[in-house]
């Protein structure tokens, strides 16, 4: 089975620790929904993913990673 990990706490902090908050308005969603994110119990749609790639202006590669087990 597959895995989808993020780095989104990691890059939150190394952008002058960017709250949850500014996270989810940059990337149009809601803080839950980020909160869930970094916690591991929810898979972004490709367009999430993608906004939030751009609201760190990093390529989606660096923060998702796709891990087969």
């Amino acid at each position: 089975m597959a895995k989808i990990t993020n780095r989104i706490r990691r890059l939150r902090f190394d952008h002058n620790e960017m709250t949850q908050e500014e996270l989810a308005n940059r990337a149009s969603c809601t803080r839950q929904t980020i909160i869930a994110l970094e916690q591991g119990k929810y898979v972004p749609s490709i367009t999430l993913a993608f906004q939030i790639g751009r609201a760190f202006g990093v390529k989606l590669e660096e923060v998702f990673q796709y891990e087969e087990e």
